[in-house]
């Protein structure tokens, strides 16, 4: 089955050092156990075991490197970094958190035009250092144009750095800390290094108390840390772009986090309701609690599905191929928003179960909500996503299929991306071609429902008010979004040879969903007598089969019980 299970771990790996590095990971939390894990997430103990753990298998190293800066094995390859962000999410956030935010530190760097920094990272991930992105201030949080971290230059050449930043990841214990300001002088952006151990960088304090609670989310502040061209990555132009091209990599992170989190749920509750019998019945038996379980099934299948297909957008990408710009948006808001979801529904059904300080479930609870409100929130995500609406759905163009992307390769153009500009000049290939030779009922109501909201954006043409109002284009951006989520669900139903009954689960809670978000513009805006018609068209219910419904919950999902259980 696609989702991951530990204890069959059979992902294709093209090389033997790939899977030797996930098959340690695995190892590592199966041997400290689920009981430990609890214990030092609840006394919200550093997780110096794991850092050490990663020095000695030089796992950060391998995985982080870039291909020319560290041993032969070392690349920058999304497919197993993906893998990486799954395992690491499916045992705690706090361990992907600190991974996450090397991703993020490391970015400006490789980005950059320092190759002296460039080598001495690549020695410190050997050396087991984490990283640190310096990007977020108190006073305008990820507003980058109103930064107040500044670089004073001074009579001899050199600079001094003063300000501080706030909501900084491995602030504590950085080996570098990627920090972005202005020239204090000619108002030009800068990403230049510090340690985190000089004297006069300033750990303030630890912020964040709730949710990773291992994490270290810190307040640090620069006191004139002195700063030589040596320790400068970029200026100007590339300094600006390094800081958004950072984060089109970082957010993709967040989703796989969330599947991580949702998958090892799933095993969790499914164990739970299928061996508790209340009232002369066992719990998965109820017709209610095979609901619930099926529809979080269908949509943790295709958020994996997506989130899959997004990977090989992304390493295929190149100068005349942004498609990534859209679908990683996507990837952050919608994954991220579908794994609260998830957890919502499996939490219905476990009840009070899901509180108990001994379960895994207790930390899904509480970590799955902070994925969708990192690396800017889910409105200013939906709002990016809003922007290749007209060439998605009005204007598609010619490209030649993209693969596959499992292959041993170094992702060089992540580093180089260009400018962050032009997005509504991104084309598309037509959506529709994926959507081909699927035989489903719901698929064909969800195309009907297109359809609908193709004609209410040509004939309900939004008035410049509307187009002009946030709140509005958020309900229309969710109507959007949809559709190239079901798109790449559906590439890659051919591509892992998907069970037809469980895509037909999965559109039909995309035909609900789709309703759903209708509904809301239709109460919750102000429209025109013609545009409130023809958003009711859009208001369809979708196809119910319990023949399929049975089939899925049969082989699929009750087969999930008693198929993983942590070590104790």
């Amino acid at each position: 089955m696609i989702l991951l299970n530990p204890k069959k771990y059979d992902r294709e790996h093209l090389d033997p050092k790939s899977k030797e590095i996930m098959l340690k990971t695995i190892d590592f939390f199966e041997k400290r156990g689920l009981k430990k894990l609890k214990e030092d997430d609840q006394s919200s103990v550093w997780y110096d075991e794991f850092l050490e753990f990663i020095k000695k298998e030089e796992i950060f190293a391998k995985l982080l490197t870039p291909s020319g800066y560290g041993d032969s094995d070392s690349r920058w390859d999304m497919w197993r970094i993906e893998e990486f962000n799954e395992i690491l999410g499916f045992y705690g956030l706090c361990y992907w958190y600190t991974w996450q935010v090397t991703i993020l530190g490391l970015g400006p760097i490789w980005m950059g035009a320092n190759e002296e920094v460039k080598h001495k990272t690549a020695q410190l991930l050997k050396d087991g250092g984490i990283f640190a992105f310096g990007l977020s201030e108190k006073e305008h949080g990820a507003d980058i144009y109103g930064t107040d971290m500044m670089l004073y230059p001074q009579p001899d050449g050199t600079y001094l750095a003063r300000g501080d930043k706030y909501y900084i990841g491995n602030g504590n214990e950085a080996a570098l800390v990627s920090v972005f300001a202005k020239i204090a002088d000619t108002n030009e952006y800068v990403f230049f290094v510090v340690n985190s151990k000089h004297p006069k960088y300033e750990c303030v304090k630890k912020i964040s108390t709730s949710g990773v609670r291992q994490a270290y989310v810190a307040e640090f502040a620069l006191h004139d840390y002195p700063i030589t061209d040596a320790d400068i990555l970029s200026r100007g132009k590339l300094g600006w772009d390094s800081s958004l091209n950072t984060v089109n990599i970082g957010k993709y992170e967040l989703g796989w986090a969330s599947i991580g989190i949702c998958t090892h749920a799933f095993y969790e509750a499914i164990d739970h309701a299928a061996n508790r019998n209340l009232y002369g019945k066992y719990v998965t038996d109820f017709p209610h609690v095979k609901k619930l379980f099926t529809e979080a099934f269908a949509r943790l299948v295709a958020m994996k599905l997506f989130a899959l297909r997004a990977c090989d957008y992304l390493r295929s990408a190149n100068e005349n191929d942004r498609r990534y710009l859209l679908y990683n948006p996507i990837q952050k808001m919608k994954v991220t928003m579908e794994g609260e979801r998830i957890i919502d529904l499996l939490h219905e059904v476990i009840a009070a179960k899901g509180f108990e300080q001994d379960t895994y479930f207790e930390m899904a609870v509480r970590d799955i909500g902070m994925l969708p409100k990192l690396e800017g929130t889910t409105h200013v995500n939906m709002a990016l996503v809003v922007k290749f609406l007209k060439n998605f759905l009005f204007a598609p163009a010619e490209y030649a299929e993209v693969p596959k992307r499992n292959d041993i390769a170094n992702d060089t153009f992540l580093f180089n991306q260009g400018a962050t500009s032009g997005l509504g000049k991104i084309t598309f290939n037509d959506y529709n071609e994926a959507f081909n030779g699927i035989a489903s009922a719901n698929l064909e109501i969800f195309k009907e429902q297109i359809q609908a909201f193709k004609t209410f954006l040509t004939k309900g043409a939004l008035t410049e008010a509307q187009s002009k109002n946030i709140d509005y284009m958020l309900q229309v951006g969710e109507l959007f979004t949809l559709i190239p989520y079901a798109q790449l669900i559906c590439e890659n139903k051919k591509i892992y040879d998907i069970d037809n009954a469980i895509i037909e689960e999965i559109f039909k809670f995309i035909v609900s969903d789709f309703s759903g978000y209708a509904v809301r513009l239709y109460t919750g805006q102000d429209n025109s007598p013609e545009q409130q018609e023809l958003i009711l068209k859009m208001i369809k219910k979708p196809a119910l089969s319990q023949e399929n419904f049975t089939a899925v919950w049969e082989k699929y999902v009750y087969a999930l019980k008693g198929q993983y259980k942590m070590n104790d």
